[in-house]
């Protein structure tokens, strides 16, 4: 049987690429297990299930090994469950396919340089932020204009608004609109 397993690391991201692979392979959609999730998440839910459906003799499809594996050790070792349960990974970005001798090797190799290539990306995405904070230079949203959060806060007050429309009307988040709550019963207190 043939099985994909598919992850995205945003709701804002789409499947589109990986769902077409697995139109090419001819795996059906009652076989294919889609997340939207991080893949730094110990617990993911559709890999669960994929493990637990798959036998001897199937083959896991992925797009890429990064869709798969949270780390080199995490990768290997989700590698070496299917291989105990006698189930073939085919990574098809990196030609990876752990029925063979080469496949095994080429996988513990790309595993070792995608976590190496994740921790650079971390690396330099500090030393960025790093640069700009000594720039003066804050990270995050540029703060709501003043005038926004004083009429949601007179919306609030009136108490004729839901906040999901004083939000909405304003354009300010609900987390924005209750921190100028706290803000202003600091103030007074």
């Amino acid at each position: 049987m043939k099985y994909g397993y598919g992850r995205v690391s945003t709701q804002e991201q789409e499947f589109a690429r990986q769902e077409d692979l697995f139109d090419k392979i001819g795996i059906d959609k009652r076989y294919r297990f889609m997340e939207k999730m991080t893949g730094t998440k110990a617990n993911r839910p559709q890999l669960d299930r994929l493990k637990d459906e798959t036998r001897d003799g199937d083959t896991v499809y992925i797009e890429s090994l990064s869709r798969l594996g949270r780390s080199t050790k995490d990768l290997l070792e989700l590698v070496d469950y299917f291989q105990s349960k006698g189930v073939t990974l085919v990574s098809e970005k990196e030609s990876i396919d752990t029925s063979t001798a080469t496949g095994k090797l080429f996988m513990t190799l790309m595993c070792a340089l995608a976590e190496f290539e994740r921790a650079l990306i971390v690396e330099r995405t500090q030393e960025g932020l790093k640069a700009a904070r000594a720039r003066g230079r804050k990270g995050g949203r540029k703060p709501k204009d003043e005038k926004d959060i004083k009429i949601a806060l007179s919306m609030y007050d009136s108490q004729e608004f839901s906040v999901a429309e004083i939000c909405k009307r304003c354009n300010v988040s609900q987390g924005t609109l209750y921190k100028a709550i706290n803000a202003r019963k600091e103030q007074s207190a």
